[in-house]
């Protein structure tokens, strides 16, 4: 039987700031920086992070950069 992995869930602004214990300024800050994962837009007035980016980003939060990031298909 074959395994597959559990789906990614997209974590809105809350679960990130709660998870990552940054403040919503340094956030961004770094998401323009390239420093951090950027946000996903998931509606019209709606965004959200991937879980497994903002993961990734917790193991190496000092060195992160977007080229950490997997290559994802569209």
């Amino acid at each position: 039987m074959a395994s597959f992995p559990p789906p990614d869930r997209f974590l809105r602004l809350d679960s990130v700031l709660d998870r990552t214990g940054l403040s919503r300024a340094t956030l961004y800050r770094k998401i323009a920086a390239g420093t951090f994962p950027p946000q996903h837009k998931l509606a019209e007035r709606c965004c959200g992070w991937r879980e497994s980016e903002v993961a990734i980003w917790q193991r190496n939060p000092i060195t992160f950069t977007l080229a950490d990031l997997p290559a994802i298909a569209a």
